[in-house]
């Protein structure tokens, strides 16, 4: 396995290769080729509980998303309290703008946005 190709599998096939890539690394087996040459990559500091950052894209990439801790938020609600409690992320997507325009990106990250707030749409 090189790296994985999001693109030629669903979720439960991401999954697996992701806990192999994983296992590989904590053994100290992960090889050069099975980490570099991809195009987009996620940081995510959240799992240590940074709540923002902005990641720097390491060429050849063309992009990397920034994922912070997710945390509780009060916000305004029509309902007897006037509030209610959520839960936000915070996400940054840098982009590599001699490979895609910043409105695309934004585009993207509205997608993604998407996906967070009703994941169920990822099956369909």
């Amino acid at each position: 396995s090189s790296g994985i190709n999001a693109e030629y599998g669903g979720l439960k096939q991401i999954n697996s290769d992701m806990g192999e890539l994983k296992n590989k690394a904590t053994e100290g087996k992960l090889q050069p080729h099975e980490f570099q040459g991809g195009t987009f990559t996620i940081s995510n500091l959240g799992m240590m509980g940074i709540q923002h950052f902005t990641a720097v894209i390491n060429p050849p990439q063309s992009c990397i998303l920034a994922v912070g801790a997710p945390q509780k938020k009060m916000v305004p609600a029509d309902n007897e309290k006037g509030f209610e409690v959520v839960t936000v992320m915070n996400v940054s997507l840098s982009c590599d703008h001699r490979v895609v325009d910043g409105a695309v990106g934004a585009q993207w990250l509205d997608v993604f946005k998407g996906y967070l707030e009703k994941p169920l749409n990822l099956l369909l």
